[in-house]
């Protein structure tokens, strides 16, 4: 093995400086089973964790810029966890207050890491969209009461985060793959990186395939194959991925095709994923690799394919990896037993 320091990159300039610029990372042991180039874009390397640093930047950027927001305001939102995360992030690097409302049903450690950061958490019951005590719309009423010098970051609709993607993400993966590139495929949750990515890369190359990955529970397979917003199967272990409407971010999306991955694929992928390629990734990662493996079979062999790495394994340990979580799951039947000696 060589090493070579290369053209490493410059000083960054602070937190909101290294936001981004993620490499890409050849599943060089997972792919060699299609005869497919997959790559998988290492969202988990940004500061603070994830692919949602993007989105959590521009939305807070914005408000700024346009005098919205400004040294000692709060960011208000609801969120799954991963927005919330890096929105404490980005608010703690500019002076700003953060408080996070986020369904109960979410991990401890994605709790504890909010407080830790300085976020004002309030977990409140999971309710489906339209019901008024969805967390989303307690999160708008709380910006709204709070007034001047408050926002509601509204992740699902701002189309800020689908911004985020088309300028950065999107010419990343283009970059690094030197425009060869022949298909995209990852979940969304608020759509954001899907439609950001696909609009850069069909703009660049419209022959480039742009799928959405969907879990159970979610409308988008359904939406995408057959235009009826109807759920597919009942609810997914995975966290922040899936939907049950159309957001602003995924409206006009550029989408080719859906492909609907099950829990057991995913929680499979997980344990290949650290066995296989060393990586310590979360359920929604793994399912967006399953999906990239299932686009390269669609488009054959000699094709690269590029996906999101979103997040790392350590904010769901007591889940993924606990043989009780699982078997309440009904999935711990499905893990391989060379992959057991993983499990506590």
């Amino acid at each position: 093995m060589s090493f070579s320091l290369g053209s490493l990159p410059v000083i960054r300039e602070g937190l909101i400086d290294a936001i981004g610029k993620t490499p890409l990372i050849k599943l060089a042991n997972i792919g060699k089973e299609t005869g497919c180039t997959i790559l998988g874009k290492a969202e988990f390397l940004n500061p603070g964790g994830s692919v949602k640093d993007r989105a959590a930047l521009w939305i807070i950027q914005s408000a700024i810029n346009d005098k919205r927001l400004k040294t000692g305001g709060t960011v208000v939102e609801g969120t799954a966890g991963n927005t919330g995360i890096g929105m404490a992030h980005v608010c703690k690097a500019l002076g700003l207050n953060c408080l996070i409302y986020m369904p109960n049903t979410q991990s401890m450690e994605k709790i504890s890491l909010l407080r830790a950061l300085g976020a004002e958490v309030r977990p409140v019951p999971a309710v489906p969209y339209d019901d008024p005590n969805n967390y989303n719309h307690i999160a708008k009423r709380e910006a709204e009461k709070l007034g001047e010098n408050a926002i509601w970051g509204n992740q699902f609709d701002n189309t800020e985060n689908k911004t985020a993607h088309y300028m950065t993400t999107g010419p990343e993966i283009w970059a690094q793959t030197g425009g060869k590139i022949d298909g995209w495929v990852t979940s969304t949750g608020t759509g954001g990186t899907f439609s950001g990515v696909a609009q850069f890369l069909k703009e660049k190359n419209p022959k480039i395939k742009t799928f959405v990955a969907d879990p159970p529970g979610s409308v988008l397979y359904k939406y995408f194959t057959e235009g009826k917003l109807e759920r597919t199967g009942a609810s997914s272990i995975t966290e922040g991925i899936g939907q049950g409407r159309i957001t602003n971010n995924m409206k006009d999306a550029l989408c080719d095709g859906a492909l609907h991955i099950t829990d057991e694929r995913s929680i499979d992928m997980v344990y290949r994923l650290l066995s296989e390629e060393g990586l310590y990734v979360g359920a929604s990662s793994a399912l967006n690799v399953v999906a990239a493996l299932d686009l390269a079979k669609i488009l054959g062999p000699g094709h690269t394919i590029v996906t999101i790495l979103c997040d790392g394994a350590g904010r769901y340990q007591s889940r993924l990896f606990s043989k009780e979580w699982l078997n309440t799951k009904g999935l711990l039947k499905g893990i391989p037993e060379k992959y057991h000696g993983l499990l506590v």
